[in-house]
């Protein structure tokens, strides 16, 4: 897109956009928008995380009489049986359709717009889909060959795992400039049956949403709001099994937290809370469902460096080389606040989550700025797909954003 023509030089990943056209930024959504936030914050809320590469490889079972009751405490499957959900929202109106994914008419991605239609999305009249040269279907979804996204998920996926993927691009009309965009479908996920072991929904950003553009109202449920997850250290932060594991084997911890358990409910048994038999009921259950719960933390997570993203050696050494992972850039803090999400959610732990991305608001009046941030995206979403070949389980990738883009036609040739 070209607003500018006087700028030459295209920014840094890592720059902000200062824009003359636009008031200063006041509100999170326009510090997102513009790239003066990428979503550092602390993690408020508490959950665990497996201890297996694979969760729905079953650890060492609890004894029988407490793996009967996990299912009435609540303690959920992997996923509850659904597909990994993951969303990409890329703040301040990304160029989505056209210069990366193809765009066409009624007929599909390849009933072809006309010229000064192509134009309006960023295409050249030289670089146009209808020249089979400029198509890329590698992914299951035509692209567009000189396209950002593409770069960045090719650098980031095997060959293998392009031969599972299939795609689709859904237009929707969005409004610029704003957060109220309700975009972001985790809710409506949630409501379709998807849920966690651990959690249902975790983002990126601390929003009712996880993410930058709103969830629709009718869907908003308060007791599954996302919680905030970023970076590795808030995945391996959030498991804690207390002292009794430096004390104890994992085994013997185990063994003993069942025996409390038991005892525990066979005192309950016993005892006459002189409530009514339904809230006699309850509370008896939520009690020995506390004890549940302890047992089954102790028994799978002994070990909280075992949960850890950076130690994913099918995330730290095989998608990204530890350097990548641990750059001091742009790039390297949402490789790694999409390897938290990623991991957690793809690893059934949770049942759909949110990674944003700022700075997605192209006014710079050259193409290279947005090309660079497109292969950024590219590279994150591509990291979701290949880590969901690595691991053995299918994904949902959506990719959406709040705003427009026009082109005037003008060519950038730096």
């Amino acid at each position: 897109m070209y607003i500018k023509p006087s700028r030459k030089r295209a920014l840094a990943t890592d720059q902000p956009l200062l824009h003359s056209d636009h008031s200063r930024p006041k509100t999170r959504r326009e510090f997102i928008a513009q790239g003066f936030m990428t979503g550092a914050a602390t993690l408020c809320g508490a959950s665990v995380f497996s201890l297996f590469a694979n969760p729905r490889q079953a650890a060492a079972a609890l004894s029988p009489d407490l793996e009967d009751w996990k299912a009435s405490c609540g303690i959920a499957s992997a996923g509850a049986g659904k597909i990994p959900f993951i969303c990409f929202d890329l703040a301040g109106g990304a160029n989505i359709a056209g210069s990366n994914v193809l765009m066409g008419k009624s007929g599909g991605q390849f009933d072809f717009l006309s010229t000064a239609g192509y134009n309006k999305l960023g295409l050249p009249g030289t670089m146009l889909p209808n020249d089979p040269a400029f198509v890329n279907q590698e992914f299951g979804l035509a692209f567009h060959s000189d396209s950002g996204f593409l770069r960045g998920m090719q650098d980031s996926t095997s060959i293998a795992a392009r031969g599972f993927i299939n795609g689709a691009i859904i237009a929707a009309r969005s409004e610029n400039d704003t957060g109220n965009n309700p975009h972001n479908p985790m809710y409506g996920i949630s409501k379709a049956g998807a849920d966690g072991e651990l959690l249902t929904l975790v983002g990126s950003q601390s929003s009712e949403s996880g993410g930058n553009s709103m969830a629709p109202m009718s869907l908003i449920n308060p007791q599954v709001r996302p919680t905030k997850i970023d970076r590795p250290s808030d995945v391996s932060g959030l498991v804690d099994v207390g002292d009794l594991t430096a004390i104890l084997d994992q085994d013997d911890a185990v063994a003993v937290m069942e025996s409390i358990q038991r005892i525990s409910r066979k005192k309950l048994d016993n005892v006459d809370t002189k409530m009514t038999i339904t809230r006699d009921d309850v509370v008896k259950d939520l009690v020995n469902c506390g004890y549940v719960k302890s047992a089954d933390l102790t028994e799978r997570f002994a070990d909280p460096s075992s949960i850890d993203p950076s130690q994913d050696t099918d995330i730290v050494g095989g998608i990204f080389t530890e350097a990548q992972f641990n750059e001091n850039s742009r790039l390297g803090r949402e490789i790694r606040k999409t390897a938290a999400v990623m991991k957690l959610v793809q690893n059934g732990y949770a049942g759909a989550g949110t990674v944003t991305l700022g700075g997605y608001d192209y006014h710079t009046g050259e193409r290279g700025t947005g090309e660079e941030r497109d292969y950024l995206a590219g590279r994150c979403m591509g990291a979701c797909l290949e880590y969901a070949h690595r691991t053995g389980t299918p994904l949902m990738l959506y990719v959406f954003s709040d705003g427009s883009v026009s082109s005037n036609g003008r060519l950038d040739e730096s």
